[in-house]
């Protein structure tokens, strides 16, 4: 019998070990000014910790970027990820001013609302929303270039 306990208890810390080691917030830096996102589940103090320093990592030296946020699997975060994430509030508005372009996609109506009025309200800041099934729109979106918008400039 102690020898049982003991297995599953080594495997019940394994697990709890893996399952840490799992990163609910992904980052990706595709190209020099381009940073991609992708979060899925709920993020704990220590997660939002370690995503939001890779974030500023990854963030250096962009200018004129764009920002692909993938939402698979949206849970409220814990509330000491929340502290987290308040306490380096003032290091994320830094960012504000490296990106131009955020194109989030989430299959849940309120996340794509709140990211159009979270875009409403930075104005160096454009931000659309879209399907996850929209997700060649978003890169096209976030690859337009200026000479096409001249294009459909009414003359």
């Amino acid at each position: 019998m102690i020898c049982i306990n003991t297995i599953d208890n080594q495997i019940a810390h394994s697990m709890r070990k893996e399952i840490r080691n799992l990163k609910m917030l992904k980052i990706s830096k595709p190209g020099a000014n381009r940073l991609d996102l992708e979060l899925s589940g709920v993020l704990d103090a220590e997660a939002m910790r370690a995503a939001l320093d890779e974030l500023l990592e990854k963030s250096e030296g962009i200018t004129h970027g764009k920002m692909l946020y993938r939402i698979l699997d949206f849970e409220m975060p814990t509330m000491g990820a929340l502290a987290v994430e308040f306490q380096q509030m003032p290091k994320l508005f830094s960012l504000i001013g490296k990106f131009d372009k955020c194109a989030v996609l989430s299959d849940t109506a309120w996340l794509r609302t709140a990211a159009d009025i979270e875009g409403a309200l930075i104005p160096s800041l454009e931000v659309k929303s879209f399907s996850l099934s929209a997700a060649k729109a978003a890169e096209d979106w976030l690859n337009d270039s200026m000479e096409e918008e001249e294009e459909n400039f009414p003359v």
